[in-house]
């Protein structure tokens, strides 16, 4: 079953406890935290104290992504809180191996973000070792952006190679989404789907994580 994972990049952070709360109730799968260092990404989002704060106050699984230079420096932090997904851009990393084999030994579900000009099959030689491959469906920074229609040819390659080679890795998929174009989403093999502006924009959480489901 396709997994909801609302990004609090499009909440009200004047309210952010209350937001999550309301999220869980309107029933979020996962929360999706996009952790940005002004570096990696033209914007800056928030650090380790605010997951630390976040992740206390969730009931569903939390679901870091690290847009970040130096993905390591938050990894043990990130363990001793029990997050449960984690994501670190294969763009930012030399050693991926490592950082992989890090989040593997903490335990916490490890994740390969790609920008939407990054080829999949990059993550070919490493599918066997991660849980979850995030594809960015806009370029990385900012929430709101046009959704780019490359993704579908991404999701549907990486389906049919993880089907031989990890047939349980889950696919997820970031940026721009909403009910016009999920469904074909879910149809090329899609199982997490994150959306910030599609549901926030909506004071009835509820009925936009229904549309996501096609419910």
């Amino acid at each position: 079953m396709i997994k909801i994972a609302p990004s609090i990049l499009s909440a009200d952070f004047t309210n952010l406890e209350k937001e999550i709360l309301n999220i869980q109730k309107a029933g979020a799968d996962i929360l999706h935290l996009d952790i940005m260092d002004g570096h990696f990404v033209p914007n800056l989002t928030f650090g380790l104290p605010l997951i630390k704060q976040i992740k206390q106050l969730c009931k569903i699984p939390v679901d870091v992504h690290l847009m970040v230079k130096n993905p390591e420096l938050y990894l043990t932090e990130l363990g001793k809180w029990k997050i449960e997904y984690v994501s670190i851009h294969q763009e930012t990393v030399i050693h991926l191996h490592r950082q992989i084999s890090i989040l593997k030994s903490l335990g916490i579900k490890a994740g390969i973000a790609l920008n939407p000009a990054t080829p999949v099959e990059t993550v070919f030689s490493i599918i066997q070792e991660i849980d979850y491959v995030l594809l960015m469906s806009v370029n990385p920074g900012f929430g709101g952006q046009k959704f780019l229609p490359l993704v579908y040819n991404k999701i549907k390659k990486l389906r049919a190679y993880s089907n031989e080679f990890n047939p349980n890795l889950k696919i997820e998929v970031d940026g721009g989404i909403n009910n016009l174009n999920v469904r074909k989403l879910i149809e090329l093999g899609a199982d997490i789907i994150v959306a910030g502006s599609y549901i926030f924009e909506d004071k009835d959480y509820k009925k936009q994580i229904d549309n996501l489901r096609l419910e």
